[in-house]
């Protein structure tokens, strides 16, 4: 059975009728269900205001719109990220900052603080693969600097930093609840979390046209909603994420625990995050020939990411080349993401292990 088709069947009564209820009721857009997501999303991340969006990249795009950034202004993003956070930026016309990740996947805080220019608005921060970046120093520089913080906590469902839920620190927390997610529904979906009410306000006014009463158009908005049978499936895999979490957590800790082979280099845990491990991902200096070994063991993995977002050809006209973030294009060439998925068994966990200690690598990460 496919992974998503295993989770599933994990809940699957109550998926089917969340659905029922929902193609039952007559009314499919803006409703009593997604209301009520947005209330118990928002209690769970520790927020004031959840606004659900048709997608993750909406939530980061309609968020920086909404926080008034636009043509010139500069926006700091990792240099490791998917492309979706470097979108939301070029989408308002802003610039893109790169900065180099740190060990951790996530930004490089002092990196970070040299990037600060006088045309600098905002931080976009990403809780890259599962673990929580280090929001202390990220909003530290963002008071010293008066700067705005975006979390993109697209992978980071229930992850924490001392204590705090991503997406509780900056002004806006960005989620996808693309089917892979750790909170996943069943087609595209998203929302943004905040405390600021005027910026939940007029993110409700973004995703609806630009209105809050029909036909009354007060910004120049989008068609971007929530819909309300993804809002009711999610609603059902909302009750269930810590106990998700909780299984990615063991799956993790046996990667981490019987992976032995010196030619792999294991994730890490920051001091004072924990990581939800939306992501397992190892890096080798040949990880194009262990990856064609684990295809041949019947193991399928993925890279995540190949392309850093600054020599993407889209971006060409920023005028980066290969070299200009070295770090970041490292960690492209040598990442791979094991199989972690809810609904994983152990026998599989354990083939993963053996096979990874099997494979003949020649030397570790260059």
């Amino acid at each position: 059975m496919a992974v998503l088709g295993r989770q599933f069947e994990l809940c699957r009564k109550e998926y089917e009728e969340a659905a029922l209820r929902v193609l039952r009721s007559g009314w499919y857009i803006l409703g009593k269900e997604g209301e009520a997501f947005e209330q118990e999303f928002a209690r769970y991340v520790g927020r004031r205001y959840c606004i659900g969006v048709n997608s993750g990249l909406d939530a980061l795009t309609l968020s920086v719109r909404a926080l008034g950034i636009g043509e010139g202004d500069e926006v700091i993003v990792p240099a490791n990220t998917y492309i979706a956070s470097v979108l939301a930026v070029t989408a308002n016309r802003a610039v893109p900052v790169f900065v180099e990740p740190d060990g951790y996947y996530g930004m490089d805080v002092d990196q970070m603080a040299q990037a600060v220019t006088e045309k600098t608005k905002a931080i976009m921060v990403v809780h890259l693969y599962g673990q929580a970046a280090r929001m202390d120093a990220v909003m530290e520089i963002a008071a010293r600097h008066g700067l705005r913080v975006i979390e993109d906590c697209a992978q980071s469902h229930g992850a924490r930093f001392r204590g705090g839920m991503t997406g509780a620190f900056g002004d806006a927390g960005c989620f996808s609840f693309y089917p892979t997610k750790n909170l996943g529904a069943f087609g595209d979906a998203g929302a943004v979390v905040t405390d600021d009410a005027r910026l939940a306000d007029t993110l409700c006014k973004l995703r609806n046209y630009g209105s809050k009463v029909k036909y009354h158009n007060e910004l120049l908005g989008v068609n971007s909603r929530l819909d309300e049978i993804q809002a009711a499936l999610l609603r059902v895999k909302l009750r269930h994420l810590e106990e998700l979490v909780r299984e990615r957590e063991a799956i993790a800790g046996r990667y981490l625990a019987g992976i032995r082979n010196p030619a792999l280099l294991l994730p890490e845990i920051r001091a004072g995050a924990n990581h939800v491990w939306h992501q397992f991902v190892v890096r080798t200096g040949q990880r194009d020939d262990f990856q064609e070994y684990l295809e041949g063991c019947g193991i399928k993995t993925m890279i995540h990411y190949p392309v850093p977002p600054h020599l993407a050809e889209c971006y060409a006209y920023l005028g980066h080349h290969r070299g200009a973030y070295p770090i970041a294009e490292q960690y492209a060439d040598e990442v791979l993401s094991l199989p972690m998925f809810n609904g994983m068994q152990d026998e599989e966990v354990d083939y993963v292990i053996e096979s990874c200690n099997r494979w003949q690598g020649h030397q570790g990460v260059s």
